[in-house]
């Protein structure tokens, strides 16, 4: 009777086992199978951020060249209203200049254009863009410290 128990123990623990062994590899598929649903809702969500920078930085280029079509306005409007000689003639015309100057560059190149530009004079002339940044910098402090 002793060896009738032993065998009937041994088989509940070989039925125990199995079940236990069932129940592992139901819980590593369900663990598989969210993993790949969290990996899908990931890839879906970087496609959609992507799509939507895509998105934002057309319309940027857009209204950038909008802003480079005003600034050119602008400046043909000064140069209509503005005198036409003397000192405040020479500075509405250096303004205009500038101005039209800009917004082409705008219209053209956009905004990487512009920092392109900024980029290369910084490369060509590094102490007065360091001594410009210094100062900006200081007074940046100045007027958030009050």
């Amino acid at each position: 009777m002793a060896t009738q128990h032993t065998q009937h123990s041994q088989q509940k623990d070989k039925g125990t086992m199995g079940a236990g062994s069932d129940m592992a590899g139901a819980a590593k598929d369900t663990a598989g199978r969210a993993v790949d649903a969290v990996k899908d809702a990931a890839s879906n969500l970087g496609q959609k951020a992507a799509d939507a920078g895509s998105y934002v930085a057309q319309k940027a280029g857009a209204a950038t060249s909008a802003v480079g079509g005003e600034m050119s306005s602008l400046a043909n409007t000064i140069r209509d209203k503005a005198p036409h000689e003397g000192m405040l003639g020479n500075a509405a015309s250096s303004v205009a200049s500038g101005l039209e100057s800009c917004g082409r560059e705008l219209q053209e190149h956009g905004l990487s254009g512009i920092a392109d530009d900024i980029t290369n004079t910084v490369r060509r002339h590094p102490v007065p863009a360091m001594l410009i940044g210094i100062g900006l910098g200081f007074f940046l402090a100045r007027m958030v410290s009050k």
